[in-house]
């Protein structure tokens, strides 16, 4: 597949969000979000990119990047933003692992100030429609903690399907031992989940469980 021939819309709407590529000028509001969070990703997201938005500098600096990733379709980092306030709700990344297939994996994580209101799984969903739909993908997988409650039951409520088990491949950051989830879901299961009346991954409009 060529990639670069995608044509890749850079925004969509679920029912609550609007889900978008982050722009130039997203730099202050990506630092705040940070800043807010900091403490908030540190047990099971303390390597995500956001993080390295430590000043107002750096948070440009960070999205002129991911707008070029965007572009030159190395990764896609999208905000999720509530409709009616327009606020920050949560991040979704979608990254290649094999264009050729193709697959790619996700990974999210809330806002602190938006938790248990169903707004990753909603934001998940779509994100699974626009994967599939306009990337064209073969199959989307998912790694996460295996103590990480909230993230593997938003992958479940999605329709993803756990594969394995790592154990104790890791260690948190507290110094214990944690192992690591993997799930996938393929293009017939998504198709599949979507003949049915109930529910729709991209087109969900209801609140999530």
């Amino acid at each position: 597949m060529d990639k670069m021939q995608l044509v890749i819309p850079t925004s969509f709407e679920s029912g609550r969000l609007l889900l978008r590529g982050y722009q130039a000028r997203d730099g202050p509001m990506l630092y705040a979000v940070a800043d807010r969070n900091r403490a908030h990703l540190q047990r099971y997201e303390s390597g995500n990119i956001i993080l390295g938005a430590r000043s107002l500098r750096e948070a440009g600096e960070l999205v002129n990047r991911l707008v070029a990733e965007w572009v030159a379709r190395s990764s896609f980092f999208l905000g999720a933003f509530e409709k009616k306030s327009g606020e920050f709700i949560a991040q979704v990344y979608i990254g290649p692992v094999n264009w050729e297939l193709p697959e790619f994996e996700i990974g999210y994580f809330v806002d602190i100030n938006h938790q248990g209101q169903g707004y990753v799984t909603e934001a998940v969903k779509a994100t699974l429609g626009f994967t599939f739909t306009h990337l064209k993908a073969q199959r989307v997988s998912l790694r996460c903690s295996d103590s990480n409650t909230r993230s593997y039951r938003v992958a479940e409520r999605c329709g993803l399907v756990r594969e394995g088990h790592l154990r104790q491949n890791q260690r948190n950051p507290d110094g214990s031992l944690g192992g690591e989830l993997i799930y996938g879901l393929l293009r017939s299961e998504f198709e599949a989940w979507n003949r049915q009346p109930s529910p729709k991954l991209p087109t969900d409009r209801g609140v999530p469980a």
